[in-house]
Protein backbone atom coordinates (compact mmCIF):
# COMPACT_ATOMS: atom_id res chain seq x y z
CA UNK A 1 0.00 0.00 0.00
CA UNK A 2 1.66 3.12 -1.17
CA UNK A 3 1.05 6.29 1.16
CA UNK A 4 1.86 9.99 1.12
CA UNK A 5 4.00 11.71 3.72
CA UNK A 6 1.45 13.98 4.31
CA UNK A 7 -1.28 11.64 5.08
CA UNK A 8 -0.06 8.46 5.55
CA UNK A 9 -2.17 5.68 7.51
CA UNK A 10 -1.27 5.15 10.77
CA UNK A 11 -3.42 2.98 13.55
CA UNK A 12 -2.66 2.87 17.43
CA UNK A 13 -4.55 1.71 20.56
CA UNK A 14 -5.52 2.25 23.64
CA UNK A 15 -5.54 0.00 26.60
CA UNK A 16 -8.99 -2.06 26.09
CA UNK A 17 -8.07 -3.90 23.26
CA UNK A 18 -4.91 -4.28 22.08
CA UNK A 19 -4.77 -7.63 20.77
CA UNK A 20 -7.75 -6.48 18.24
CA UNK A 21 -6.13 -3.53 16.98
CA UNK A 22 -3.03 -5.99 16.17
CA UNK A 23 -4.77 -8.19 14.40
CA UNK A 24 -6.01 -5.17 12.34
CA UNK A 25 -2.60 -3.63 11.45
CA UNK A 26 -1.59 -7.49 10.40
CA UNK A 27 -4.44 -7.32 7.70
CA UNK A 28 -3.55 -3.60 6.68
CA UNK A 29 0.02 -4.52 6.41
CA UNK A 30 0.92 -1.49 8.63
CA UNK A 31 2.74 -1.93 12.12
CA UNK A 32 1.03 -0.76 14.60
CA UNK A 33 1.68 2.79 15.95
CA UNK A 34 3.76 4.00 19.48
CA UNK A 35 2.27 5.02 22.11
CA UNK A 36 2.65 5.13 26.05
CA UNK A 37 -0.37 4.56 27.79
CA UNK A 38 -0.41 4.44 31.46
CA UNK A 39 -1.99 6.18 34.83
CA UNK A 40 -0.41 8.33 37.26
CA UNK A 41 -0.43 6.94 40.83
CA UNK A 42 -3.89 8.32 41.20
CA UNK A 43 -5.35 6.93 38.71
CA UNK A 44 -5.16 9.70 36.17
CA UNK A 45 -4.49 8.88 31.63
CA UNK A 46 -0.90 9.18 30.97
CA UNK A 47 -0.43 9.27 28.00
CA UNK A 48 2.58 10.07 25.11
CA UNK A 49 2.59 9.38 21.67
CA UNK A 50 5.83 8.15 20.45
CA UNK A 51 6.77 8.72 16.66
CA UNK A 52 5.64 11.94 14.35
CA UNK A 53 2.04 11.95 13.17
CA UNK A 54 1.84 15.41 11.71
CA UNK A 55 -0.32 15.26 8.81
CA UNK A 56 -1.14 11.70 9.33
CA UNK A 57 -4.67 9.77 8.94
CA UNK A 58 -4.92 8.43 12.28
CA UNK A 59 -7.28 5.61 13.14
CA UNK A 60 -7.84 5.15 16.50
CA UNK A 61 -8.68 1.72 18.13
CA UNK A 62 -10.47 1.68 21.42
CA UNK A 63 -13.23 -0.14 22.35
CA UNK A 64 -14.93 1.46 25.42
CA UNK A 65 -15.64 -1.71 27.10
CA UNK A 66 -15.03 -2.44 30.79
CA UNK A 67 -13.98 -0.52 32.89
CA UNK A 68 -16.42 1.35 30.84
CA UNK A 69 -15.14 4.99 32.27
CA UNK A 70 -11.50 4.53 32.00
CA UNK A 71 -11.91 3.13 28.59
CA UNK A 72 -13.75 6.39 27.21
CA UNK A 73 -11.47 8.83 29.41
CA UNK A 74 -8.14 6.94 27.47
CA UNK A 75 -9.80 7.42 24.25
CA UNK A 76 -10.54 10.90 24.84
CA UNK A 77 -7.19 11.83 25.63
CA UNK A 78 -5.79 9.96 22.83
CA UNK A 79 -8.10 12.05 20.59
CA UNK A 80 -6.72 15.21 22.28
CA UNK A 81 -3.03 14.11 21.96
CA UNK A 82 -3.35 13.21 18.23
CA UNK A 83 -4.80 16.77 17.22
CA UNK A 84 -2.77 18.48 19.22
CA UNK A 85 0.08 16.33 17.64
CA UNK A 86 -1.01 17.98 14.53
CA UNK A 87 -2.50 14.77 12.94
CA UNK A 88 -4.21 15.40 9.60
CA UNK A 89 -7.45 13.20 10.75
CA UNK A 90 -8.40 11.20 13.78
CA UNK A 91 -10.84 8.83 13.26
CA UNK A 92 -12.35 6.91 16.78
CA UNK A 93 -12.37 3.26 15.73
CA UNK A 94 -14.93 1.89 18.60
CA UNK A 95 -15.84 -1.96 18.09
CA UNK A 96 -17.97 -1.67 21.54
CA UNK A 97 -19.87 1.83 22.22
CA UNK A 98 -19.93 2.07 25.94
CA UNK A 99 -23.35 3.57 27.19
CA UNK A 100 -25.32 2.51 24.39
CA UNK A 101 -28.13 1.53 25.94
CA UNK A 102 -28.84 4.87 27.52
CA UNK A 103 -30.08 6.20 24.44
CA UNK A 104 -33.05 7.60 25.35
CA UNK A 105 -35.55 8.66 28.57
CA UNK A 106 -37.31 6.07 29.06
CA UNK A 107 -38.70 7.09 32.35
CA UNK A 108 -38.56 10.60 34.42
CA UNK A 109 -35.44 12.35 35.48
CA UNK A 110 -32.59 9.94 33.22
CA UNK A 111 -29.84 10.98 31.60
CA UNK A 112 -29.18 9.92 27.41
CA UNK A 113 -25.50 9.29 28.63
CA UNK A 114 -24.75 7.79 24.76
CA UNK A 115 -25.41 11.46 23.26
CA UNK A 116 -23.10 13.20 26.03
CA UNK A 117 -20.49 10.37 24.76
CA UNK A 118 -21.06 11.49 21.63
CA UNK A 119 -20.90 14.82 22.43
CA UNK A 120 -17.25 14.32 24.32
CA UNK A 121 -15.95 12.28 21.68
CA UNK A 122 -16.38 14.97 19.00
CA UNK A 123 -15.14 18.03 21.26
CA UNK A 124 -11.92 16.01 21.96
CA UNK A 125 -11.26 16.48 18.62
CA UNK A 126 -12.80 13.63 16.33
CA UNK A 127 -12.78 13.92 12.51
CA UNK A 128 -15.21 10.49 12.53
CA UNK A 129 -16.60 7.43 14.16
CA UNK A 130 -16.36 3.86 13.13
CA UNK A 131 -18.90 1.60 15.00
CA UNK A 132 -19.44 -1.90 15.14
CA UNK A 133 -23.23 -3.13 15.86
CA UNK A 134 -24.62 -0.17 17.86
CA UNK A 135 -27.03 -0.94 20.24
CA UNK A 136 -29.74 1.54 18.45
CA UNK A 137 -29.23 2.96 14.95
CA UNK A 138 -30.07 6.63 15.57
CA UNK A 139 -26.71 6.80 17.77
CA UNK A 140 -25.10 7.82 14.39
CA UNK A 141 -27.52 10.81 14.73
CA UNK A 142 -26.06 12.18 18.17
CA UNK A 143 -22.86 12.99 16.27
CA UNK A 144 -22.25 15.95 14.48
CA UNK A 145 -19.06 14.28 12.39
CA UNK A 146 -19.53 10.99 10.27
CA UNK A 147 -20.25 8.10 11.37
CA UNK A 148 -19.17 4.65 9.54
CA UNK A 149 -21.83 1.97 11.14
CA UNK A 150 -20.88 -1.54 10.52
CA UNK A 151 -22.71 -4.78 11.05
CA UNK A 152 -21.10 -7.71 12.21
CA UNK A 153 -23.41 -10.34 9.56
CA UNK A 154 -20.97 -11.05 7.51
CA UNK A 155 -18.49 -12.82 9.80
CA UNK A 156 -21.39 -14.31 11.76
CA UNK A 157 -23.85 -15.30 9.14
CA UNK A 158 -21.12 -17.22 7.12
CA UNK A 159 -19.72 -19.09 10.36
CA UNK A 160 -23.14 -20.69 11.16
CA UNK A 161 -23.91 -21.41 6.74
CA UNK A 162 -20.88 -23.76 7.82
CA UNK A 163 -22.28 -24.87 10.25
CA UNK A 164 -25.39 -26.15 7.98
CA UNK A 165 -28.03 -26.01 10.98
CA UNK A 166 -30.98 -28.31 9.40
CA UNK A 167 -34.72 -27.29 10.77
CA UNK A 168 -33.16 -23.55 11.83
CA UNK A 169 -35.02 -20.92 13.57
CA UNK A 170 -33.54 -17.60 13.82
CA UNK A 171 -34.96 -15.93 17.45
CA UNK A 172 -35.03 -12.66 18.52
CA UNK A 173 -34.53 -12.56 22.11
CA UNK A 174 -37.75 -9.54 22.24
CA UNK A 175 -39.54 -7.66 19.76
CA UNK A 176 -36.88 -4.74 19.29
CA UNK A 177 -34.71 -7.19 17.77
CA UNK A 178 -36.94 -7.77 15.21
CA UNK A 179 -35.14 -6.42 12.10
CA UNK A 180 -32.02 -7.65 12.99
CA UNK A 181 -33.07 -11.33 13.57
CA UNK A 182 -34.73 -10.61 10.36
CA UNK A 183 -32.13 -10.10 8.49
CA UNK A 184 -30.35 -12.65 9.48
CA UNK A 185 -33.02 -15.17 8.90
CA UNK A 186 -32.80 -13.85 5.48
CA UNK A 187 -29.26 -14.74 5.16
CA UNK A 188 -29.50 -17.89 6.05
CA UNK A 189 -32.90 -18.11 4.46
CA UNK A 190 -34.66 -19.70 7.49
CA UNK A 191 -38.13 -18.43 9.35
CA UNK A 192 -38.55 -16.17 12.55
CA UNK A 193 -39.42 -16.14 15.95
CA UNK A 194 -40.01 -13.80 18.35
CA UNK A 195 -39.97 -14.03 22.09
CA UNK A 196 -42.22 -11.74 24.08
CA UNK A 197 -40.99 -10.89 27.45
CA UNK A 198 -41.94 -8.10 30.33
CA UNK A 199 -38.60 -6.71 32.06
CA UNK A 200 -39.82 -5.47 35.25
CA UNK A 201 -36.53 -4.01 36.05
CA UNK A 202 -32.96 -3.39 34.64
CA UNK A 203 -32.18 -6.99 36.13
CA UNK A 204 -35.06 -8.86 36.60
CA UNK A 205 -36.82 -10.13 33.16
CA UNK A 206 -39.88 -12.09 33.25
CA UNK A 207 -40.50 -14.47 29.85
CA UNK A 208 -43.68 -14.32 28.61
CA UNK A 209 -44.89 -15.78 25.06
CA UNK A 210 -42.82 -18.00 21.98
CA UNK A 211 -44.59 -16.54 18.92
CA UNK A 212 -43.71 -18.32 16.04
CA UNK A 213 -42.85 -22.36 15.14
CA UNK A 214 -39.88 -23.68 17.13
CA UNK A 215 -41.29 -27.52 17.54
CA UNK A 216 -38.33 -30.16 16.41
CA UNK A 217 -36.50 -27.36 15.29
CA UNK A 218 -32.68 -25.78 16.07
CA UNK A 219 -32.90 -22.34 17.24
CA UNK A 220 -30.57 -19.93 16.85
CA UNK A 221 -31.02 -16.62 19.21
CA UNK A 222 -29.89 -12.88 17.33
CA UNK A 223 -28.53 -10.01 19.82
CA UNK A 224 -26.43 -7.17 19.42
CA UNK A 225 -25.16 -8.02 22.70
CA UNK A 226 -24.99 -10.44 25.88
CA UNK A 227 -24.59 -8.77 28.99
CA UNK A 228 -25.33 -10.69 32.48
CA UNK A 229 -26.55 -13.90 30.21
CA UNK A 230 -30.04 -13.82 32.33
CA UNK A 231 -31.95 -13.04 29.62
CA UNK A 232 -30.83 -15.30 26.94
CA UNK A 233 -30.76 -18.37 29.18
CA UNK A 234 -33.96 -17.76 30.11
CA UNK A 235 -34.63 -17.51 26.22
CA UNK A 236 -33.44 -20.96 25.82
CA UNK A 237 -35.21 -22.17 28.46
CA UNK A 238 -38.41 -20.99 26.62
CA UNK A 239 -37.52 -22.25 23.21
CA UNK A 240 -36.62 -25.73 25.24
CA UNK A 241 -40.07 -26.03 26.39
CA UNK A 242 -42.09 -25.14 23.16
CA UNK A 243 -40.40 -28.32 22.00
CA UNK A 244 -36.89 -27.04 20.63
CA UNK A 245 -34.28 -29.34 19.96
CA UNK A 246 -31.16 -27.11 20.50
CA UNK A 247 -30.35 -23.85 21.16
CA UNK A 248 -27.49 -21.87 19.77
CA UNK A 249 -26.91 -17.99 20.47
CA UNK A 250 -25.30 -15.35 18.49
CA UNK A 251 -23.96 -11.65 18.89
CA UNK A 252 -21.59 -9.11 18.36
CA UNK A 253 -20.77 -7.83 21.78
CA UNK A 254 -19.64 -10.88 24.49
CA UNK A 255 -20.01 -7.58 27.57
CA UNK A 256 -20.48 -11.05 29.92
CA UNK A 257 -21.01 -9.13 33.06
CA UNK A 258 -21.33 -10.96 36.49
CA UNK A 259 -21.30 -14.69 36.25
CA UNK A 260 -22.96 -14.70 32.66
CA UNK A 261 -19.64 -16.95 31.61
CA UNK A 262 -21.01 -19.58 34.60
CA UNK A 263 -24.28 -19.16 33.75
CA UNK A 264 -23.88 -19.86 30.05
CA UNK A 265 -21.65 -23.29 30.81
CA UNK A 266 -24.44 -24.17 33.55
CA UNK A 267 -27.12 -23.50 30.76
CA UNK A 268 -28.76 -25.44 28.18
CA UNK A 269 -27.70 -23.64 25.09
CA UNK A 270 -25.41 -25.50 22.65
CA UNK A 271 -22.98 -22.63 21.99
CA UNK A 272 -22.92 -19.06 22.29
CA UNK A 273 -21.17 -17.07 19.07
CA UNK A 274 -19.95 -13.87 20.12
CA UNK A 275 -16.97 -11.47 18.24
CA UNK A 276 -13.78 -10.27 19.63
CA UNK A 277 -15.11 -6.50 19.85
CA UNK A 278 -14.58 -6.68 23.06
CA UNK A 279 -11.43 -8.77 24.97
CA UNK A 280 -13.25 -12.12 26.79
CA UNK A 281 -12.38 -12.61 30.05
CA UNK A 282 -10.04 -15.77 30.96
CA UNK A 283 -13.06 -17.68 32.16
CA UNK A 284 -14.73 -16.86 28.78
CA UNK A 285 -12.14 -18.55 27.13
CA UNK A 286 -12.09 -21.85 29.27
CA UNK A 287 -15.85 -21.54 28.41
CA UNK A 288 -15.93 -24.80 25.73
CA UNK A 289 -19.72 -23.10 24.80
CA UNK A 290 -18.25 -19.94 23.79
CA UNK A 291 -17.09 -19.15 20.26
CA UNK A 292 -14.92 -15.91 19.16
CA UNK A 293 -14.85 -14.95 15.69
CA UNK A 294 -12.94 -12.14 14.40
CA UNK A 295 -13.80 -8.89 12.96
CA UNK A 296 -10.73 -7.63 12.26
CA UNK A 297 -10.96 -8.32 8.93
CA UNK A 298 -13.62 -6.55 8.67
CA UNK A 299 -12.71 -3.68 10.69
CA UNK A 300 -9.81 -3.44 8.14
CA UNK A 301 -11.58 -3.31 5.34
CA UNK A 302 -13.37 -0.08 6.50
CA UNK A 303 -10.54 1.77 7.78
CA UNK A 304 -8.85 0.73 4.25
CA UNK A 305 -12.02 2.52 2.33
CA UNK A 306 -11.72 5.36 4.65
CA UNK A 307 -8.12 6.20 4.45
CA UNK A 308 -8.79 5.84 0.23
CA UNK A 309 -11.48 7.77 0.41
CA UNK A 310 -14.11 4.68 -1.28
CA UNK A 311 -17.21 3.34 -0.46
CA UNK A 312 -17.96 2.06 3.14
CA UNK A 313 -21.34 0.76 1.97
CA UNK A 314 -20.43 -2.12 0.24
CA UNK A 315 -18.84 -3.58 3.98
CA UNK A 316 -22.75 -3.21 5.58
CA UNK A 317 -25.36 -6.24 5.16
Amino acid sequence: MKETKMHSLRVFTGTAHPALAKEICGHLGVPLGKAFVGTFPDGEVRLQILENVRGADVFLVQPTCQPVNSSIMELLILIDAFRRASAHRITAVMPYYGYARQDRKDRPRVPISSKLVADLITTAGANRVLALDLHAGQIQGYFNIPVDHLYATPVTVEYFKRLKLRNLVVVSPDPGGVERARAFAKKLKAPLAIIDKRREDAHVVEMFNVIGDVTGKNCLIIDDMIDTGGTLVKAAGALLDKGAVKVYACCTHGVFAGSAVEKIQNSQLEQVVTTNSIPLSEAGKRNKKIKVLSVAGLLADAIRSIHHETSVSRLFI
